[in-house]
C-alpha cells in the first residue's frame, strides 16, 4: 500500500504548480493532503477528481483557511472528520478513513510561528491530542497518522538547530512532546525506520532561496503505531518537482 502525506499551501495553488499531474501517475493507494485552504464547493473542477480515487474533505470554518483532505482508491468503512475539541474541528485539522483494522488519518498540527498567542493554541492542541494518541497506540489497530505536525524532532532533522531554539517548531517542549510519542506512548516515525540520514527536510521557508539550498525542516510525518514498523518497505520524500514549499511524503507498507 502507498500512502503519500502532502502539505499543499493551499490545494488549488498545488494543482496549478502540477500537483495533480504528478500524483495520479503514481500508483497511489491513499494520498493525505493537509493545508487545503478551500471549501469542498471551490473543488468541483475536473483537476480535483479522478474516476478511481473517492474524496473526503474537512474544511475550516474560516474560507481559505487550514483544511485537510483524503483521497483514496480503496473504499472506506468509515471517515471521521475532527477530533473532538476546539480547533482541531472548527479548523478542519483532521480527517480519518477506516478500513478494516487499519485507519489512515490527514493531521494539520498548529502553528505557532505568528505569535504567542497561537504557540499558547498550538500547546493546549498538543496536550488535547497527547490523550488521543495513547488510547489510539493501544486500541490494537494499525494507525498511520499523516501530516504535517509542524515540529522536527531532532538535531538531524533541521539545517540550522542551534540558530532556531526559540522558533516555533524547534522549540524543546515541542522537540520532547514528539520524542514522549515515540518512546512512551507507542508511535513510529516511518520515515525514520529505513532513512537515518541528515538534511531528509519537508519544508523550506519560502525566502532566502531555501529550497535550491536545502536550507529546511523535516516536520512532516507518517507516525505508525508500533505493529506497523515491520510492514514498512521503502520511504522517500519527493524533490522532482516543487508544488508547494512543502514536499510530497511516500511510504510504502506491506499491508
Amino acid at each position: 500500500m502507498k500512502v503519500v502525506s502532502f502539505n499543499a499551501n493551499g490545494i488549488r495553488s498545488a494543482a496549478k504548480k502540477g500537483f495533480f499531474d504528478w500524483a495520479w501517475q503514481q500508483d497511489i493507494d491513499v494520498l493525505c493532503i493537509q493545508e487545503t485552504k478551500a471549501q469542498e464547493s471551490q473543488l468541483d473542477d475536473q483537476q480535483f477528481h479522478q474516476s478511481d480515487y473517492q474524496r473526503y474533505f474537512f474544511d475550516a470554518h474560516k474560507p481559505g483557511y487550514s483544511g485537510v483532505a483524503i483521497y483514496t482508491r480503496i473504499k472506506p468503512d468509515k471517515v471521521h472528520k475532527g477530533l473532538g475539541f476546539g480547533i482541531a474541528d472548527t479548523e478542519g485539522r483532521y480527517i480519518q478513513a477506516d478500513f478494516g483494522n487499519l485507519s489512515i488519518a490527514s493531521l494539520y498540527l498548529p502553528s505557532g510561528s505568528s505569535g504567542d498567542e497561537r504557540q499558547g493554541v498550538k500547546f493546549a492542541f498538543m496536550e488535547q491530542y497527547e490523550d488521543i494518541l495513547r488510547k489510539q497506540a493501544q486500541e490494537g489497530r494499525q494507525y498511520i497518522l499523516c501530516g504535517d505536525w509542524n515540529i522536527v524532532h531532532k538535531e538531524i532533522d533541521i539545517k540550522n538547530f542551534k540558530g532556531n531554539q526559540k522558533s516555533s517548531g524547534c522549540l524543546p517542549a515541542e522537540r520532547a512532546w514528539v520524542d514522549m510519542l515515540l518512546t512512551k506512548a507507542g508511535w513510529v516515525d516511518a520515515f525514520r525506520v529505513l532513512n537515518h540520514e541528515p538534511e531528509q527536510y519537508t519544508w523550506w521557508s519560502m525566502r532566502t532561496n531555501a529550497w535550491d539550498r536545502n536550507i529546511g525542516w523535516r516536520i512532516d510525518y507518517q507516525m505508525v503505531t508500533e505493529n506497523l514498523r515491520d510492514s514498512i518497505k521503502h520511504v522517500e520524500v519527493y524533490r522532482g518537482q516543487k508544488f508547494s514549499d512543502h514536499a510530497p511524503l511516500i511510504v510504502d507498507y506491506e499491508i
